[in-house]
Protein backbone atom coordinates (compact mmCIF):
# COMPACT_ATOMS: atom_id res chain seq x y z
CA UNK A 1 0.00 0.00 0.00
CA UNK A 2 1.34 3.46 -0.93
CA UNK A 3 0.30 6.51 1.00
CA UNK A 4 -1.61 9.29 -1.59
CA UNK A 5 -3.23 12.79 -0.91
CA UNK A 6 -6.21 10.94 -0.54
CA UNK A 7 -5.11 8.06 1.80
CA UNK A 8 -3.79 4.71 1.05
CA UNK A 9 -3.64 3.29 -2.59
CA UNK A 10 -3.27 -0.53 -2.91
CA UNK A 11 -2.82 -2.09 -6.58
CA UNK A 12 -4.15 -5.24 -7.40
CA UNK A 13 -2.56 -7.39 -10.10
CA UNK A 14 -5.00 -9.69 -12.33
CA UNK A 15 -2.13 -11.34 -14.74
CA UNK A 16 -4.14 -11.84 -18.21
CA UNK A 17 -7.07 -9.86 -17.00
CA UNK A 18 -9.25 -12.97 -15.98
CA UNK A 19 -11.62 -12.65 -12.83
CA UNK A 20 -13.93 -15.21 -11.45
CA UNK A 21 -16.86 -13.98 -10.09
CA UNK A 22 -15.75 -14.80 -6.18
CA UNK A 23 -12.68 -12.82 -7.23
CA UNK A 24 -14.70 -9.92 -8.29
CA UNK A 25 -16.89 -10.09 -4.97
CA UNK A 26 -13.24 -9.92 -3.32
CA UNK A 27 -12.32 -6.70 -5.57
CA UNK A 28 -15.94 -5.36 -4.25
CA UNK A 29 -15.70 -5.78 -0.83
CA UNK A 30 -11.49 -4.67 -0.75
CA UNK A 31 -13.26 -1.05 -2.21
CA UNK A 32 -15.36 -0.87 0.67
CA UNK A 33 -12.45 -0.81 2.90
CA UNK A 34 -11.17 2.85 0.69
CA UNK A 35 -13.69 5.01 -1.04
CA UNK A 36 -15.78 2.27 -2.09
CA UNK A 37 -14.62 2.98 -6.31
CA UNK A 38 -12.30 0.51 -7.81
CA UNK A 39 -9.62 2.07 -10.49
CA UNK A 40 -8.91 0.42 -13.92
CA UNK A 41 -5.69 0.79 -15.09
CA UNK A 42 -4.03 0.87 -18.24
CA UNK A 43 -1.91 -2.98 -17.61
CA UNK A 44 -5.59 -4.08 -16.37
CA UNK A 45 -5.01 -4.13 -12.92
CA UNK A 46 -7.15 -2.57 -10.19
CA UNK A 47 -6.70 -0.02 -7.21
CA UNK A 48 -8.26 0.95 -4.24
CA UNK A 49 -8.12 4.67 -3.23
CA UNK A 50 -8.58 6.10 0.24
CA UNK A 51 -7.57 3.13 2.71
CA UNK A 52 -7.12 4.11 6.03
CA UNK A 53 -3.90 3.83 8.06
CA UNK A 54 -4.09 0.15 9.60
CA UNK A 55 -5.94 -1.27 6.55
CA UNK A 56 -3.23 -3.66 4.84
CA UNK A 57 -3.94 -6.84 6.99
CA UNK A 58 -7.52 -7.10 6.09
CA UNK A 59 -6.96 -5.89 2.76
CA UNK A 60 -4.13 -8.41 2.27
CA UNK A 61 -6.36 -11.55 3.84
CA UNK A 62 -9.39 -10.54 1.58
CA UNK A 63 -7.10 -10.72 -1.47
CA UNK A 64 -5.30 -14.02 -0.19
CA UNK A 65 -8.55 -15.72 0.27
CA UNK A 66 -9.69 -15.01 -3.36
CA UNK A 67 -6.46 -16.09 -4.94
CA UNK A 68 -5.34 -12.54 -5.69
CA UNK A 69 -2.32 -12.40 -3.67
CA UNK A 70 -0.56 -15.51 -3.88
CA UNK A 71 3.02 -14.75 -3.60
CA UNK A 72 4.41 -12.08 -0.72
CA UNK A 73 7.88 -11.69 -2.48
CA UNK A 74 6.87 -11.37 -6.41
CA UNK A 75 3.59 -9.38 -6.48
CA UNK A 76 5.11 -6.24 -7.15
CA UNK A 77 6.54 -7.90 -10.79
CA UNK A 78 2.99 -9.67 -11.74
CA UNK A 79 2.74 -7.55 -14.63
CA UNK A 80 0.70 -9.48 -17.49
CA UNK A 81 -1.37 -8.17 -19.78
CA UNK A 82 -3.36 -10.45 -21.85
CA UNK A 83 -5.97 -9.95 -25.16
CA UNK A 84 -9.24 -9.82 -23.86
CA UNK A 85 -10.43 -12.09 -26.70
CA UNK A 86 -13.96 -10.54 -27.03
CA UNK A 87 -14.66 -11.55 -30.62
CA UNK A 88 -13.79 -14.81 -30.13
CA UNK A 89 -11.72 -15.50 -32.64
CA UNK A 90 -8.28 -15.97 -30.21
CA UNK A 91 -5.68 -18.46 -31.79
CA UNK A 92 -4.94 -20.01 -28.23
CA UNK A 93 -6.53 -19.40 -24.77
CA UNK A 94 -4.86 -16.29 -22.87
CA UNK A 95 -5.87 -16.72 -19.76
CA UNK A 96 -4.45 -20.65 -19.52
CA UNK A 97 -0.89 -18.88 -20.85
CA UNK A 98 -1.07 -16.32 -18.41
CA UNK A 99 -2.28 -18.32 -15.54
CA UNK A 100 1.03 -20.66 -16.20
CA UNK A 101 3.71 -17.47 -16.88
CA UNK A 102 2.36 -16.18 -13.75
CA UNK A 103 3.08 -19.42 -11.27
CA UNK A 104 6.49 -19.67 -13.10
CA UNK A 105 7.09 -16.31 -12.57
CA UNK A 106 6.65 -16.31 -9.16
CA UNK A 107 8.32 -19.55 -8.48
CA UNK A 108 11.75 -17.95 -9.91
CA UNK A 109 13.62 -16.48 -6.62
CA UNK A 110 15.78 -14.52 -8.96
CA UNK A 111 12.67 -12.70 -11.16
CA UNK A 112 11.47 -10.75 -7.48
CA UNK A 113 14.04 -8.55 -8.77
CA UNK A 114 12.61 -7.17 -12.29
CA UNK A 115 11.70 -3.58 -12.20
CA UNK A 116 7.98 -2.86 -11.00
CA UNK A 117 7.60 -1.51 -14.49
CA UNK A 118 8.54 -4.19 -16.55
CA UNK A 119 5.73 -5.74 -18.55
CA UNK A 120 4.85 -9.07 -20.08
CA UNK A 121 2.15 -9.73 -22.48
CA UNK A 122 0.52 -12.61 -24.04
CA UNK A 123 -1.67 -11.91 -27.03
CA UNK A 124 -4.47 -13.88 -28.80
CA UNK A 125 -3.03 -13.28 -32.06
CA UNK A 126 -5.01 -10.39 -33.25
CA UNK A 127 -2.28 -8.24 -32.16
CA UNK A 128 -4.45 -5.88 -29.95
CA UNK A 129 -1.50 -5.63 -27.24
CA UNK A 130 1.53 -6.34 -28.95
CA UNK A 131 2.04 -3.11 -29.29
CA UNK A 132 1.42 -1.64 -25.98
CA UNK A 133 5.01 -1.23 -24.69
CA UNK A 134 5.28 -5.13 -22.91
CA UNK A 135 8.93 -5.87 -22.22
CA UNK A 136 8.48 -9.67 -23.17
CA UNK A 137 5.59 -10.36 -25.47
CA UNK A 138 4.20 -13.86 -26.83
CA UNK A 139 1.92 -13.55 -29.72
CA UNK A 140 -0.03 -16.44 -30.83
CA UNK A 141 0.63 -17.34 -34.66
CA UNK A 142 -1.07 -20.29 -34.39
CA UNK A 143 -2.61 -22.50 -31.99
CA UNK A 144 0.51 -24.34 -31.62
CA UNK A 145 3.17 -21.69 -31.61
CA UNK A 146 4.01 -18.72 -30.52
CA UNK A 147 6.48 -15.56 -31.59
CA UNK A 148 8.45 -14.03 -28.70
CA UNK A 149 8.70 -10.03 -28.87
CA UNK A 150 10.76 -8.17 -27.10
CA UNK A 151 10.08 -4.72 -26.18
CA UNK A 152 7.10 -4.54 -29.18
CA UNK A 153 9.57 -6.01 -31.76
CA UNK A 154 9.55 -9.40 -33.20
CA UNK A 155 12.80 -11.66 -32.05
CA UNK A 156 12.47 -13.99 -34.30
CA UNK A 157 12.33 -16.60 -31.75
CA UNK A 158 9.55 -18.96 -32.09
CA UNK A 159 8.22 -21.26 -28.99
CA UNK A 160 5.60 -24.44 -29.20
CA UNK A 161 3.13 -23.04 -26.82
CA UNK A 162 3.47 -25.74 -24.22
CA UNK A 163 6.83 -23.97 -24.08
CA UNK A 164 6.03 -20.14 -24.53
CA UNK A 165 5.66 -19.41 -20.68
CA UNK A 166 9.14 -20.74 -20.13
CA UNK A 167 10.52 -18.68 -23.33
CA UNK A 168 9.11 -15.73 -21.87
CA UNK A 169 10.71 -16.13 -18.27
CA UNK A 170 13.78 -16.84 -20.15
CA UNK A 171 14.08 -13.66 -21.91
CA UNK A 172 13.15 -11.66 -18.59
CA UNK A 173 16.21 -13.72 -17.25
CA UNK A 174 17.87 -12.25 -20.35
CA UNK A 175 17.23 -9.20 -19.39
CA UNK A 176 18.48 -9.08 -15.30
CA UNK A 177 21.65 -10.44 -16.62
CA UNK A 178 22.13 -7.68 -19.33
CA UNK A 179 20.77 -5.24 -17.00
CA UNK A 180 23.72 -6.61 -14.81
CA UNK A 181 26.67 -6.69 -17.37
CA UNK A 182 25.68 -2.85 -18.69
CA UNK A 183 26.14 -1.93 -15.05
CA UNK A 184 22.70 0.23 -15.64
CA UNK A 185 19.82 1.02 -13.86
CA UNK A 186 17.06 0.36 -16.94
CA UNK A 187 13.77 -0.57 -15.81
CA UNK A 188 12.56 -1.32 -19.34
CA UNK A 189 14.17 -3.68 -21.76
CA UNK A 190 14.02 -0.86 -24.42
CA UNK A 191 16.24 1.17 -21.76
CA UNK A 192 19.35 -1.08 -22.17
CA UNK A 193 21.79 -0.34 -24.41
CA UNK A 194 20.79 -2.29 -27.86
CA UNK A 195 17.51 -3.02 -26.00
CA UNK A 196 15.93 -5.93 -27.84
CA UNK A 197 18.88 -7.36 -30.53
CA UNK A 198 21.24 -7.74 -26.95
CA UNK A 199 18.21 -9.63 -25.46
CA UNK A 200 17.62 -11.55 -28.66
CA UNK A 201 21.48 -12.62 -29.39
CA UNK A 202 21.29 -13.89 -25.70
CA UNK A 203 18.75 -16.08 -26.64
CA UNK A 204 19.96 -17.49 -29.32
CA UNK A 205 18.21 -15.83 -32.14
CA UNK A 206 19.76 -16.06 -35.70
CA UNK A 207 17.89 -12.78 -36.96
CA UNK A 208 17.94 -9.60 -35.90
CA UNK A 209 14.13 -8.56 -34.46
CA UNK A 210 11.60 -6.74 -36.31
CA UNK A 211 8.77 -4.57 -36.02
CA UNK A 212 5.84 -6.56 -34.99
CA UNK A 213 2.75 -5.81 -37.60
CA UNK A 214 0.44 -3.00 -36.01
CA UNK A 215 -2.75 -3.35 -35.90
CA UNK A 216 -5.31 -0.54 -35.02
CA UNK A 217 -6.68 0.24 -32.26
CA UNK A 218 -8.98 -1.18 -29.94
CA UNK A 219 -9.93 1.61 -27.17
CA UNK A 220 -13.14 1.68 -28.69
CA UNK A 221 -14.29 -1.50 -28.64
CA UNK A 222 -17.24 -1.17 -26.34
CA UNK A 223 -21.12 -2.64 -26.18
CA UNK A 224 -21.80 -5.58 -27.84
CA UNK A 225 -19.18 -7.79 -29.75
CA UNK A 226 -20.75 -11.08 -31.65
CA UNK A 227 -18.78 -14.40 -31.58
CA UNK A 228 -18.52 -16.84 -34.07
CA UNK A 229 -20.65 -19.54 -32.09
CA UNK A 230 -23.59 -17.14 -32.09
CA UNK A 231 -22.60 -16.09 -28.45
CA UNK A 232 -21.81 -12.06 -27.28
CA UNK A 233 -19.44 -10.42 -25.63
CA UNK A 234 -20.97 -7.70 -23.57
CA UNK A 235 -18.39 -4.69 -23.08
CA UNK A 236 -18.54 -1.23 -20.86
CA UNK A 237 -16.07 1.47 -20.47
CA UNK A 238 -14.98 2.65 -16.69
CA UNK A 239 -15.60 6.71 -17.41
CA UNK A 240 -11.75 8.10 -17.01
CA UNK A 241 -10.92 4.60 -15.87
CA UNK A 242 -12.66 5.06 -12.76
CA UNK A 243 -16.20 3.23 -11.17
CA UNK A 244 -18.08 4.19 -8.84
CA UNK A 245 -19.50 2.28 -5.87
CA UNK A 246 -22.95 1.72 -7.83
CA UNK A 247 -20.96 0.40 -10.82
CA UNK A 248 -18.91 -1.84 -8.72
CA UNK A 249 -21.99 -3.20 -7.83
CA UNK A 250 -23.34 -3.93 -10.90
CA UNK A 251 -20.10 -5.30 -12.34
CA UNK A 252 -20.21 -7.79 -9.49
CA UNK A 253 -23.51 -8.71 -10.16
CA UNK A 254 -23.57 -9.32 -14.18
CA UNK A 255 -19.87 -11.60 -13.70
CA UNK A 256 -21.84 -13.40 -11.65
CA UNK A 257 -24.47 -14.14 -14.00
CA UNK A 258 -21.68 -14.65 -16.69
CA UNK A 259 -19.56 -16.56 -15.07
CA UNK A 260 -16.34 -14.72 -15.70
CA UNK A 261 -15.43 -11.29 -16.00
CA UNK A 262 -12.03 -9.60 -18.07
CA UNK A 263 -10.12 -6.81 -17.23
CA UNK A 264 -8.56 -4.66 -20.04
CA UNK A 265 -5.44 -2.19 -20.85
CA UNK A 266 -8.01 -0.19 -22.44
CA UNK A 267 -9.71 0.47 -19.14
CA UNK A 268 -13.08 -1.73 -19.91
CA UNK A 269 -14.30 -4.72 -18.79
CA UNK A 270 -15.45 -7.79 -20.32
CA UNK A 271 -18.15 -10.35 -20.10
CA UNK A 272 -17.31 -12.74 -22.41
CA UNK A 273 -18.90 -15.36 -24.51
CA UNK A 274 -22.86 -14.71 -23.02
CA UNK A 275 -26.18 -14.97 -24.88
CA UNK A 276 -27.39 -12.61 -26.67
CA UNK A 277 -30.67 -12.27 -24.43
CA UNK A 278 -28.40 -11.50 -21.65
CA UNK A 279 -25.83 -8.97 -23.45
CA UNK A 280 -29.35 -7.22 -24.19
CA UNK A 281 -30.03 -7.80 -20.43
CA UNK A 282 -26.83 -6.02 -19.06
CA UNK A 283 -26.16 -3.27 -21.07
CA UNK A 284 -28.83 -1.26 -20.74
CA UNK A 285 -28.15 -1.96 -16.83
CA UNK A 286 -24.11 -0.74 -16.82
CA UNK A 287 -24.89 2.18 -19.52
CA UNK A 288 -27.69 3.37 -16.89
CA UNK A 289 -25.17 3.03 -13.86
CA UNK A 290 -22.92 5.57 -16.01
CA UNK A 291 -20.97 2.60 -18.04
CA UNK A 292 -19.90 3.49 -21.46
CA UNK A 293 -21.91 0.91 -23.89
CA UNK A 294 -22.13 3.35 -27.08
CA UNK A 295 -18.74 3.29 -29.38
CA UNK A 296 -19.78 7.18 -30.05
CA UNK A 297 -19.95 7.89 -26.54
CA UNK A 298 -17.50 11.15 -25.85
CA UNK A 299 -16.09 9.50 -23.04
CA UNK A 300 -14.87 6.40 -24.63
CA UNK A 301 -10.90 6.47 -24.77
CA UNK A 302 -10.11 8.89 -22.78
CA UNK A 303 -8.23 8.37 -19.09
CA UNK A 304 -6.75 10.95 -16.79
CA UNK A 305 -4.23 10.55 -14.16
CA UNK A 306 -5.74 10.51 -10.57
CA UNK A 307 -5.30 14.61 -10.44
CA UNK A 308 -6.26 16.99 -7.56
CA UNK A 309 -7.26 16.48 -4.86
CA UNK A 310 -5.77 12.87 -4.90
CA UNK A 311 -2.21 13.55 -5.88
CA UNK A 312 -0.65 16.09 -4.28
CA UNK A 313 1.89 16.43 -7.01
CA UNK A 314 -1.07 17.51 -9.67
CA UNK A 315 -1.56 20.84 -10.62
CA UNK A 316 -5.19 20.27 -11.65
CA UNK A 317 -8.62 18.64 -11.28
CA UNK A 318 -8.14 16.57 -14.63
CA UNK A 319 -11.05 14.45 -14.08
CA UNK A 320 -13.31 17.44 -13.69
CA UNK A 321 -12.22 18.94 -16.37
CA UNK A 322 -11.81 16.04 -18.73
CA UNK A 323 -15.35 15.53 -17.78
CA UNK A 324 -16.43 18.96 -18.89
CA UNK A 325 -14.43 18.41 -22.53
CA UNK A 326 -14.48 15.08 -24.02
CA UNK A 327 -15.33 15.42 -28.13
CA UNK A 328 -15.56 12.37 -29.55
CA UNK A 329 -13.11 11.15 -32.07
CA UNK A 330 -10.60 8.08 -33.22
CA UNK A 331 -7.86 8.62 -30.62
CA UNK A 332 -6.98 8.50 -27.50
CA UNK A 333 -7.06 11.12 -25.69
CA UNK A 334 -5.01 10.81 -21.62
CA UNK A 335 -4.97 14.02 -19.40
CA UNK A 336 -1.94 14.77 -17.05
CA UNK A 337 -2.09 16.63 -13.64
CA UNK A 338 1.82 17.20 -14.17
CA UNK A 339 4.60 16.25 -16.42
CA UNK A 340 5.46 12.64 -14.58
CA UNK A 341 2.51 11.81 -17.03
CA UNK A 342 0.99 9.35 -15.02
CA UNK A 343 -0.86 6.44 -16.36
CA UNK A 344 -0.47 7.42 -19.92
CA UNK A 345 -1.51 4.78 -22.67
CA UNK A 346 1.01 3.43 -24.89
CA UNK A 347 1.28 4.18 -28.29
CA UNK A 348 -0.42 7.28 -30.17
CA UNK A 349 -2.45 9.75 -27.84
CA UNK A 350 -3.55 13.39 -27.27
CA UNK A 351 -2.11 14.57 -24.87
CA UNK A 352 -3.68 17.25 -22.34
CA UNK A 353 -1.33 18.30 -19.88
CA UNK A 354 -1.74 20.60 -16.66
CA UNK A 355 0.76 23.41 -16.26
CA UNK A 356 -0.08 25.52 -13.80
CA UNK A 357 -1.53 28.24 -16.24
CA UNK A 358 -4.05 25.87 -17.75
CA UNK A 359 -3.64 23.08 -20.55
CA UNK A 360 -1.15 22.28 -23.10
CA UNK A 361 -2.95 20.18 -25.79
CA UNK A 362 -0.13 17.73 -27.61
CA UNK A 363 0.18 15.16 -30.03
CA UNK A 364 3.13 13.17 -31.93
CA UNK A 365 5.44 15.52 -29.50
CA UNK A 366 4.08 18.57 -30.62
CA UNK A 367 1.84 21.01 -28.86
CA UNK A 368 -0.73 22.06 -30.78
CA UNK A 369 -2.40 24.85 -28.24
CA UNK A 370 -1.54 25.88 -25.08
CA UNK A 371 -5.14 26.72 -23.63
CA UNK A 372 -6.16 28.36 -19.96
CA UNK A 373 -9.56 26.94 -19.93
CA UNK A 374 -11.39 24.00 -20.40
CA UNK A 375 -13.12 25.17 -23.29
CA UNK A 376 -10.05 26.29 -25.30
CA UNK A 377 -9.18 22.41 -24.51
CA UNK A 378 -12.50 20.83 -26.11
CA UNK A 379 -12.11 23.06 -28.71
CA UNK A 380 -8.35 21.47 -29.36
CA UNK A 381 -9.09 18.02 -28.38
CA UNK A 382 -12.08 17.86 -30.81
CA UNK A 383 -9.22 18.60 -34.01
CA UNK A 384 -6.36 16.63 -32.52
CA UNK A 385 -8.99 13.37 -32.06
CA UNK A 386 -9.79 13.56 -35.58
CA UNK A 387 -5.96 13.54 -36.63
CA UNK A 388 -5.92 9.85 -37.43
Amino acid sequence: MHEAADGGLARIRVPGGSLTPAQVRALAESAALGDGGLELTSRANVQVRGLPAGAEQELAARLRGAGLLPSATHERVRNIIGSPSADGRELIDVRAVAAELDEALCADPALAELPGRFLFAVDDGSGDVSSLGADVGLRALTADTAALLLADVDSGIRAPLRQAAAAAITAAEAFLAEKAAQGCSAWRLAELDGGARRIAERLGATAAPAPAPAVPPTHAQVGRVLRPDGTVSAVAGAPLGRLTPEQVDIITAASEAAGELRLTPWRTVVLPGVRPDEADRWLPELGARGLLVDPASDGVGVTTCAGRPGCAKSLADVREDARRAAPAGALPVHWSGCGRRCGRPPGRVVEVLATGAGYEVGLDGATWTSAVDVDQVSAALGAARRNV
